[in-house]
C-alpha cells in the first residue's frame, strides 16, 4: 500500500523498492572490490545515517564504520571553508576508506573531507555517493567510485536529506513543492547540504 506524499513534497524523485534495489546493487559491488579488505565506511552526520545503516547492512563483508560532523556554509556562497566539529573515533592510517555520502552536488563537502582524511595516510580512500548532482558541481576531480543515482539539479529531501530537519525520515527521496528561498548553495538539504 503505498503512502500519501508528505505535504509541500511535490514528487517522489526516487521510490522506497528503487533505493532499496539500488543499496543492495551497490553493496554487492563493494563487498566484491573489498573483500579481505575490512573496510572503514565513514560519512558525515547526520544525513548520510540512512545511507550509511542500510549500506553496511547489506554487505557480505566485515566492515567498521565511523562518522563526522561539519560545520556548514553560512552566508550566500560557498567558501569552500569547513570546519570539522566532530572527528573519527577509528584510526585510518594503513586503512582502506570508503566515504559515504547522501549526496554530492558542488563537490565542496566531499573535496574537504578528502584533504583532512588523506592527511592521515589511508592505502585506499574512495568515495560512494548514493546521489549525484552535476548540475552544480565545482569539484570536479572526486574519486567517486560508486554512485546510486543521478539526479537533475531539483532540492530534494528524504532518506537522510532534510530542509529545516524536516523530511528526513521519508523512505522515499522527494522533490520539495517550492525551492526554498536563496537556497543554500548546492539546492541540498538542510545540511544546505553540501555543508561546507
Amino acid at each position: 500500500m503505498s503512502r500519501p506524499l508528505a505535504p509541500s513534497i511535490k514528487e517522489v524523485l526516487l521510490s522506497e523498492p528503487q533505493i532499496r534495489r539500488r543499496v543492495d546493487e551497490l553493496a554487492a559491488e563493494i563487498s566484491r572490490d573489498y573483500a579481505d579488505l575490512n573496510p572503514l565506511l565513514v560519512t558525515v552526520l547526520k544525513g548520510g545515517l540512512y545511507f550509511l545503516a542500510d549500506l553496511s547492512r547489506a554487505l557480505t563483508i566485515p566492515a567498521a564504520i565511523d562518522v563526522m560532523a561539519i560545520s556548514s556554509y553560512t552566508g550566500a556562497s560557498p567558501s569552500g571553508v569547513a570546519r570539522l566539529l566532530k572527528d573519527l573515533d577509528e584510526e585510518i592510517t594503513g586503512r582502506h576508506v570508503l566515504l559515504i555520502e547522501d549526496i554530492i552536488d558542488t563537490g565542496l563537502t566531499a573535496a574537504y573531507l578528502l584533504r583532512v582524511l588523506r592527511t592521515r595516510s589511508p592505502t585506499g580512500l574512495a568515495i560512494c555517493t548514493l546521489l549525484d548532482k552535476t548540475a552544480r558541481r565545482i569539484v570536479h576531480t572526486l574519486p567517486i567510485r560508486y554512485r546510486g543515482f543521478e539526479i537533475p539539479d531539483v532540492f530534494v529531501v528524504g532518506y537522510g536529506l532534510d530542509y529545516r530537519q524536516r523530511y528526513r525520515t521519508l523512505p522515499y527521496i522527494g522533490v520539495l513543492s517550492e525551492e526554498p528561498e536563496a537556497a543554500l548553495p548546492a539546492g541540498r538539504s538542510a545540511r544546505a547540504k553540501e555543508s561546507p
